[in-house]
């Protein structure tokens, strides 16, 4: 399977006012689909910025984040059947959020 038709694997959402722009999401992201932005949130700092696909759902970047609350990483779940046996057996801890 080429990567143009590889499936995102997880989502990242970045809240630009937690966001300080020390860019260490954008070093320790292993696929580099972080990049500091021209926009500059309410502190004045240029923030991180999610390229839009691409992600893997590995948690790197929430992990290097020394934000609490700017970086969440949702992983997808494969299929309905998956999530549903994940969830009723509470393995690998929230089957949607990288995160917690």
């Amino acid at each position: 399977m080429t990567d143009a038709v590889k499936r995102d694997r997880g989502l990242l959402k970045i809240d630009d006012q937690e966001c300080k722009g020390c860019g260490l999401c954008v070093e320790a992201c292993p696929p580099r689909v972080i990049a500091l932005g021209e926009h500059l949130n309410h502190y004045g700092y240029r923030t991180a910025v999610y390229a839009g696909t691409g992600c893997t759902g590995c948690g790197i970047c929430f992990m290097a984040c020394p934000e609490p609350g700017a970086i969440t990483v949702m992983r997808a779940v494969a299929n309905r059947a998956a999530a549903a046996a994940i969830m009723s057996t509470g393995q690998e801890g929230s089957p949607s959020c990288a995160s917690n």
